[in-house]
């Protein structure tokens, strides 16, 4: 179960153009100047708006990312979520038309469930991924989105309350290995 404890809003202190070390610095500065409690069985994500990009490959290698350090003290997960709206909208899942009237956040919606799912898996990198293709639960389904619906000509597997997302599905183990929406 996923709990929604808080947000914290950097108003781009940092700039439009974030490396690595200025993610976790955002997510440092959350936790020490308790604008979000500390919680090493949390998990952080730093999302951004449409003209914010992570220097290390947001668009180019990667959707979003998922790692940890030590703030405070503790072993804090994290991950980074960026907004492809206007930088890579066709290379990070932006639909067009688009399920809620909001493309970037629906896009990003779908790499927050993927990170997520692999943060909670492997959350200091070092336990699930596949010793074949060293992949990550997630990453064996990236982009799989199974049995999809349409509404108003856009497809989605997910509704929660009256918003539909297209979300991409989990590797399961059980009850057969495959990619999933759900267990069981």
């Amino acid at each position: 179960m996923v709990t929604y404890a808080g947000e914290f809003i950097d108003n781009g202190s940092l700039g439009p153009q974030l490396s690595d070390a200025n993610i976790q610095s955002i997510v440092s500065s959350a936790i020490t100047s308790h604008a979000l409690p500390s919680d090493a069985d949390g998990v952080y994500m730093v999302l951004t708006d449409k003209y914010t990009t992570a220097t290390s490959g947001f668009c180019t290698q990667y959707c979003g990312w998922h790692t940890h350090a030590t703030i405070g003290g503790k072993d804090i997960k994290y991950a980074f979520i960026g907004n492809p709206e206007t930088q890579c909208p066709a290379g990070c899942g932006v639909n067009n038309p688009t399920l809620n009237g909001t493309p970037g956040a629906d896009a990003m919606a779908s790499v927050l469930a993927h990170e997520l799912e692999e943060a909670v898996t492997d959350p200091d990198l070092n336990a699930w991924y596949s010793l074949q293709s060293g992949m990550e639960n997630a990453d064996k389904c990236a982009w799989n989105f199974g049995t999809t619906s349409t509404s108003n000509g856009a497809a989605y597997n997910q509704t929660f309350g009256t918003m539909k997302y297209l979300i991409q599905q989990n590797w399961t183990l059980l009850p057969s290995q495959a990619c999933a929406q759900h267990y069981p």
